[in-house]
């Protein structure tokens, strides 16, 4: 005789436990759902990936006239030759660097040479 658990070749107590597995599993998504923030996708315009680039293209464009312009005033400054020999014998640096430190010092030598110290 067949087990009274057992109906047409199915066990009932491991269906149970079958379902109990698959209950459990959807409640923990459900749980997730619950916690987890949603974002709606929306779709991003075409102009408003262009203004974006327009307004980067901007800001750089300004950042290099600001930068041409200081450089522009710095040319302007008068600095000695032996001032810029000083620096580059004393600290080894390239004559570039010794320039650019004298003209934005306004040329003054103690001041060059504590900013390339510090």
């Amino acid at each position: 005789m067949a087990d009274p658990e057992e109906v047409n070749g199915v066990d009932e107590a491991a269906d149970k436990k079958q379902q109990k597995k698959v209950s459990k599993h959807d409640s923990g998504a459900a749980d997730l759902e619950r916690v987890t923030d949603y974002a709606e996708e929306k779709e991003i315009s075409s102009q408003d990936i262009t203004n974006a680039a327009s307004m980067f293209e901007d800001k750089r464009k300004r950042e290099n006239e600001e930068k041409l312009a200081k450089e522009r005033e710095l040319q302007k400054v008068q600095v000695k030759k032996e001032d810029i020999e000083l620096i580059i014998k004393e600290l080894e640096i390239s004559r570039q660097k010794a320039e650019e430190t004298l003209r934005v010092h306004r040329g003054d030598v103690v001041a060059a040479l504590e900013a390339l110290t510090n």
